[in-house]
């Protein structure tokens, strides 16, 4: 079953053409890295599975369905968390917060609410942190209250944004497995974007590369190659394999940590669609 269907989509942000004409399916249960330059079309992607920008042309489809704002088999993490909660709050407040979607004050939380609260924080490894203020806690243990948080009502298909910023190496490590583990036992679909592949080369069934506007989706082997990603960025790639870790190069330069590809005039010429036939 495919949860995720894209048919010639094309989305514009401010009259620029960010995704254009990308097809891909995405089956249930696939944990999919999602990789690419700043500006690559990462969070723009999620946000058109969410609902929140529908496509100029093409059709998006989730669960066989048009996305609709609000669905609550979705779970989503946004890069971008500017609003900090009161680093005064307990754990277990700042998940109660999010319970039926309170926006003020604290909600009154029934019995059944807090055996979900309890069963989500156990599953994420965070029953520890129920009582403790965030004010003490680490970027990862908060990583995993926001994990915990976007999983509790146990959704079918969860939407990472680069959740691994301002991480440790150790933080990344555990965050990846607790996801990969989180959506195997239960069967999740999983978008996880990345700044690296090397962060989720464990952890990935298909890898999903965007840039000037087209998709390269397969496994690593299929993708991350020279003659795909040279297609898809319309330069030349190279993809060096150094004691298990990749790193796509261009002309000496990790495509990965830099953004110089995605200037580009917004005609995604070099759209590439790769599927897999597994």
């Amino acid at each position: 079953m495919n949860v995720i269907e894209l048919d010639r989509v094309t989305i514009q942000i401010g009259g620029r053409r960010v995704l254009v004409d990308v097809s891909l399916a995405i089956r249930r249960g696939e944990f999919i890295g999602v990789l690419g330059p700043n500006g690559a079309g990462k969070t723009t992607l999620m946000r058109g599975l969410l609902g929140l920008l529908p496509p100029s042309a093409g059709s998006i489809r989730v669960f066989g369905h048009a996305p609709q704002r609000g669905n609550p088999d979705i779970a989503y993490v946004p890069q971008i968390r500017t609003v900090l909660p009161d680093l005064r709050l307990r754990g277990l407040d700042f998940i109660a917060t999010s319970m039926r979607g309170e926006r003020w004050g604290m909600p009154s939380l029934a019995r059944a609410d807090r055996i979900m609260i309890d069963k989500t924080l156990t599953a994420v490894g965070a029953r520890g942190l129920a009582e403790r203020p965030l004010s003490e806690m680490s970027g990862g243990e908060r990583q995993r209250l926001l994990l915990a948080q976007a999983l509790l009502g146990e959704p079918r298909l969860l939407l990472l944004d680069e959740p691994l910023i301002s991480l440790d190496q150790h933080y990344q490590e555990t965050v990846v497995e607790l996801v990969r583990r989180f959506a195997r036992d239960r069967n999740i679909t999983v978008l996880f974007s990345a700044h690296e592949l090397n962060q989720l080369i464990g952890a990935l069934d298909r890898v999903l590369y965007l840039g000037n506007g087209g998709a390269a989706l397969g496994t690593v082997a299929e993708v991350v190659t020279a003659p795909v990603l040279s297609q898809l960025y319309g330069a030349d790639i190279n993809v060096v394999n150094v004691d298990g870790h990749i790193f796509v190069l261009s002309r000496g330069r990790d495509v990965e940590r830099s953004d110089h590809l995605h200037d580009h005039d917004g005609n995604g010429h070099h759209q590439h669609d790769h599927r897999s036939h597994a």
